[in-house]
């Protein structure tokens, strides 16, 4: 059976649009009958791994990109770290034959030097160097287009050549080559309210500074929809995929990776709309587990919408109330250990001998559980 971490967290947003769809309203889904407020999966992924870097939880040469513009990244390192001098054109050239050679069609952009790549590249920082590598030793036959043996062999042995943390937990598929795909080791589902949801419409008006008094003094008018739920949240890292992934450099970083995702997944949040809602609020519970069996997600908890009048202390406490339910009765169906869910519960609720204080003591609690699990105690 897997080695799992597994994470279950309830979090109360003040009116906001976190995550909006195509027409600009706060993304929902139907669960249970009714209509839920949903923040994607995507979004909290973005906002996960972009914490990675701002807060230095990982270090830059183990962190990826994602990006179309790999061309322009790959003359820029070609100038800075290897010391080219040549005409950006030139060196443009080079970089789509030494791409061409991976399979990554360059598309030229007009009256631009640089092109896109089809599809978004998720890279590691490591893979992106070796590749620049890889071009400044084979330069002067991929300026001509006819990279040799040993040139299409060294670019070849790059992607693949350093560990990413982000790849490796999030994954990565090149579509023109599966060679080069990574499976995610984790999985992060859609956020959804633990209650059926409105949407509240904002008429607001930009007043122009420098109107004079007898004219009108609004400047754009404009409305913009928004709510306020209690977001159910769960993540699971597969953590023997996980080591896999980062290979060789998995003794060093493993900790590391684990640490980082559950820092991120606590404190970041998607950035939608919060220059006008500054909707900035902490999970009030957050569980983890380092078990192995089967994924357990535990929204079914809340199939039955949690009602405002479910307790006095409100919408979070009731859904963690459910919640702990809703494991422990899982806990007697597929014999799992009630408490190997550590939690960080500020509500208060949650009955049990796993309860910590702070988030520190369950980002160590979740690190020593997983080097005792790894160590087979």
């Amino acid at each position: 059976m897997a080695l799992l971490a597994e994470f279950h967290l309830l979090q109360n947003f003040a009116p906001s649009n976190l995550n909006r769809d195509d027409t600009g309203a706060p993304k929902d889904a139907v669960f249970g009958g009714v209509r839920r407020a949903r923040i994607s999966s995507q979004c909290v992924k973005r906002a996960v791994r972009l914490h990675f870097a701002r807060q230095g939880l990982i270090d830059s040469a183990a962190l990826g990109v994602r990006t179309l513009r790999i061309q322009a990244r790959l003359c820029e390192l070609l100038r800075t770290a290897h010391h080219h001098t040549e005409d950006e054109a030139v060196l443009a050239r080079a970089v789509a034959a030494a791409l061409g050679e991976l399979k990554l069609k360059v598309k030229p952009k007009k009256d631009e030097v640089h092109g896109h790549t089809e599809y978004l590249l998720f890279l590691g920082d490591g893979e992106v160097k070796a590749l620049a590598h890889a071009i400044d030793q084979g330069f002067d036959e991929l300026v001509k287009e006819k990279p040799g043996k040993n040139t299409k062999a060294s670019l070849l042995a790059c992607i693949g050549s350093a560990r990413a943390v982000d790849v490796a937990l999030f994954g990565r598929m090149l579509a023109d080559d599966k060679n080069f795909n990574v499976d995610a080791a984790a999985q992060v589902a859609h956020a959804i309210s633990t209650h059926r949801v409105d949407r509240d419409v904002d008429f607001f008006t930009a007043v122009d500074d420098l109107a004079a008094g007898s004219e009108a003094v609004s400047g754009m008018l404009g409305t913009v929809e928004f709510n306020s739920s209690c977001f159910y949240r769960y993540a699971v890292i597969n953590l023997d995929l996980l080591r896999a992934n980062l290979g060789a450099d998995a003794p060093a970083l493993m900790g590391a990776a684990l640490e980082a995702f559950l820092r991120g997944l606590v404190a970041a949040v998607p950035s939608g709309k919060q220059n006008t809602f500054a909707a900035h609020n902490p999970p009030e519970f957050i569980g983890a587990a380092i078990r192995r069996g089967e994924p357990m997600n535990l929204a079914n908890a809340f199939e039955k919408p949690v009602h405002h009048g479910e307790s006095d202390a409100g919408l979070t406490a009731a859904s963690v109330k459910r919640l702990q339910a809703r494991w422990q009765g899982y806990g007697q169906a597929f014999d799992i250990d009630p408490n190997s869910l550590r939690v960080l519960d500020l509500t208060g609720v949650w009955q049990g001998d796993a309860r910590l204080t702070s988030v520190e003591a369950l980002v160590q609690a979740t690190l020593g559980a997983y080097t005792a699990a790894s160590e087979g105690r």
